[in-house]
């Protein structure tokens, strides 16, 4: 007898990208989380051992790593931001694909490397400071969690790291992408302690390896 699981996606725009893999690994979320309309955040699945949860990208990292949720999936930009020791991700599900980047207004000077400090706005002050390190510059991170493209024309700062897809978002607010810092994708993640006591995640985790593997 297992314990019964809670499988916790994200909203947004990884979801849709999710939903046939998530078939495939077989999780197949019950009527009601098709609902556009509906405001629920717990929902059952066909399965009467497994039920989802749907929450925002970067607390789906932190209910897996806490417990809370033992599966999940989300981008590695949120896995490398929090570094849970708790967390585990095994499976490259190869969908979310973008890249987080440094990008700043079109005129602006390239980023004097002889500096020592610069200020930076992001929402991945964790993952900025790390990589301003490696080049021997401290990056003061004041953390936003949208409308980042608007920070150096505002002056709150002259930079900015944020996911980008397209690059659309950054032409239209009179920005450019200067250098890639890491590219991003969505992972199966699950809960380290959870993935050894209970043995039902280890054969979920087999069946969205095999789910991945099989070409589209």
């Amino acid at each position: 007898m297992t314990d019964s699981l809670i499988f916790a996606i994200p909203k947004g725009r990884i979801l849709d990208e999710a939903l046939p893999i998530l078939r495939a690994g077989g999780v197949h979320p019950a009527a009601d989380f098709f609902d556009a309309k509906s405001r629920a955040l717990t929902f059952a699945s066909e399965n009467p051992d497994l039920s989802i949860i749907r929450v925002r990208a970067f607390d789906v990292a932190t209910f897996v790593a806490h417990g809370a949720a033992q599966i999940g999936i989300v981008g590695s930009d949120v896995i490398d931001e929090f570094n849970f020791s708790e967390l585990y991700a095994p499976v490259d599900l190869g969908i979310g694909k973008c890249r987080l980047s440094l990008a700043m207004p079109k005129d602006a000077p390239p980023i004097d490397l002889s500096a020592s400090h610069i200020r930076v706005a992001t929402k991945y002050p964790t993952i900025t400071r790390q990589w301003f390190a490696s080049r021997g510059i401290q990056a003061e991170c004041i953390k936003l969690n949208g409308a980042m493209e608007i920070a150096p024309l505002l002056n709150l700062a002259p930079c900015i790291v944020d996911l980008v897809s397209t690059g659309r978002t950054l032409v239209e607010n009179g920005l450019e992408e200067r250098e890639v810092i890491c590219d991003v994708s969505a992972r199966l993640i699950v809960n380290r302690a959870a993935f050894k006591l209970n043995p039902a995640i280890p054969a979920m985790v087999e069946a969205f390896r095999e789910a991945v593997a099989v070409p589209a």
